[in-house]
């Protein structure tokens, strides 16, 4: 679908001939240095909201590349100081990380807009919200505690080290580069690791400039390292090489999963951030206008590129249309289109071969008998990879749209009756990453988050977090757990120290 229907007239055309659309080449950060990849060849990014318009280039990294990485992060941790500086000689460091971050809010938040397609508006908000998890990382890095055991005996006492786990592979996707990498890093090289991240190909930029940005800060050569090219190359050796301690990874559950087949060879210890398909469960005394303005932002945010976003919409039958209403109101209203303007709420998908992947989800729910509400498919193919708003009604539970991560801005809208059909529909699919309930009755919203799986739930409210609260995934959405102090544990080991004072008892006399 190519041409704009009525309600698209909302579609903000993106200007092709903007200034801001300038290619900016890049170079990995390896021991701290600027480095090409060793056969020259680069990775090209155009803009997916500027069709044929080039932003990006940085290194396509061969094995041998990432090797040399990780053996710089591997001797950094093994003979440099990172690891061995107190708490607050690490936390200092980091705070000037925070610091450049907001020096640098606008240039960082143009890139993220250009390589990803985000608003410039949101772009600019995450940044800022960076620097925040930076500066929380390097305040509880100052505060990392082990544990004493003073009472297993009168000649005995008993210690709990924390150490750092060693050198960490750091794998992000293309949705929110600089965000999650900012997720990971901080903690990771608070608690004394020390770290090769590999970007998306599609958006490697902010994650390089931030390794720069570490360089400035005064962060040792070694620590943060960045790699830059395609996943079955560049990625994969993060988890086969046994000098590497630990692979994180957020993306698909497909790539996860073989990811941590591949790390399970050398008994690597594996964090996962995958999938979801986060229901947003509203109930008959939620306040309606609320509700509909959050289900939109929460499907409708990043153009529906969020593993958190809240896509399946389970409400209660007696408010249904009343619900419905204002929501596609608000849908036939919502700004889309060209994301370095300010009024744009969401841009474009982030290549066509994933706007096309969108259109077919939305065909095969079509397929199924799913009623479309509003939308149906992608427009202004010509001018970037942009998808209109889409709701569907008349889902099953069982249909694919209610059940597979569709990444897009399409919501999908089921009914109940009682909170305990509430409660299955939502717990119905493989993942369990976010969940959203609606309602002034804060007990039936506690009550119903307690028996709902997933690893972060919002009551009134979607998409929220603080660098306080850790997240992280039930069933097939991922393993361990990011931000908080419970993060930090993600990247440690735990050693018990036992102690004998005094003589003790012999056991061969």
């Amino acid at each position: 679908m190519n041409q704009l229907t009525p309600f698209q007239s909302n579609f903000l055309p993106p200007n092709l001939a903007d200034p801001r659309l300038k290619r900016r080449d890049y170079r990995m950060v390896i021991d701290g240095q600027s480095r090409d990849a060793a056969s020259g060849d680069v990775v090209v990014r155009t803009s997916p909201g500027h069709l044929g318009k080039e932003v990006g280039a940085w290194p396509a990294a061969s094995s041998d590349d990432v090797k040399s990485a990780i053996a710089a992060a591997r001797t950094a941790f093994d003979h440099g100081p990172w690891p061995r500086m107190s708490g607050g000689e690490r936390s200092a460091l980091m705070h000037r990380v925070a610091e450049l971050i907001l020096r640098n809010v606008d240039e960082l938040a143009l890139i993220e807009c250009l390589e990803v397609g985000k608003p410039i508006a949101q772009a600019r908000g995450e940044i800022g919200f960076c620097a925040e998890l930076w500066r929380y990382a390097a305040g509880q890095a100052q505060g990392l505690t082990g544990d004493t055991h003073n009472a297993i005996g009168e000649n005995r006492l008993g210690l709990v080290l924390r150490e750092p786990v060693g050198v960490v592979g750091i794998i992000t996707p293309w949705n929110f580069p600089f965000i999650i990498a900012s997720e990971r890093v901080p903690w990771a090289i608070g608690a004394g690791c020390t770290v090769v991240v590999k970007p998306s190909e599609f958006t490697s930029g902010t994650t390089i400039r931030m390794a720069e940005l570490a360089m400035e800060a005064g962060i040792p050569p070694g620590v943060f390292n960045v790699v830059t090219g395609y996943g079955p190359v560049a990625g994969q050796v993060l988890a086969e090489d046994d000098r590497v301690d630990m692979v994180a990874f957020t993306g698909s559950v497909r790539v996860g999963t073989r990811l941590a087949e591949i790390a399970a060879r050398t008994v690597k210890r594996v964090g996962l951030e995958l999938g979801g398909k986060g229901p947003q469960v509203v109930f008959d005394d939620a306040d309606l206008d609320a509700a509909a303005d959050g289900i939109a932002y929460g499907v409708y945010h990043n153009g529906g590129q969020c593993c958190i976003s809240g896509s399946r919409l389970i409400v209660q039958n007696g408010i249904r249309d009343a619900l419905l209403a204002r929501l596609l109101e608000i849908s036939r209203r919502v700004k889309f289109g060209d994301p370095l303007n300010e009024a744009t709420r969401f841009g474009p998908m982030i290549s066509a071969a994933h706007c096309d992947k969108v259109a077919g989800h939305v065909q095969k729910g079509m397929d199924e008998g799913a009623e479309v509400l509003l939308g149906g498919g992608a427009i202004a193919q010509d001018l970037g990879f942009y998808h209109s708003p889409t709701v569907f009604g008349r889902v099953n539970p069982d249909m694919s749209i209610a059940q597979e991560e569709i990444f897009g801005p399409v919501l999908s809208v089921l009914g109940f009756d009682t909170a305990d059909q509430a409660v299955a529909l939502a717990n119905g699919t493989d993942f369990g990453l976010s969940a959203s309930v609606w309602s002034r009755d804060l007990e039936r919203a506690i009550q119903t988050t307690r028996r709902i799986r997933a690893g972060r739930c919002w009551i009134n409210s979607v998409i929220d977090g603080t660098p306080e609260m850790p997240i992280g995934g039930y069933k097939r959405s991922g393993l361990g757990r990011e931000l908080g102090k419970y993060g930090f544990d993600e990247y440690c080991q735990f050693k018990s120290l036992h102690m004998t004072l005094g003589s003790a008892p012999r056991w061969f006399a």
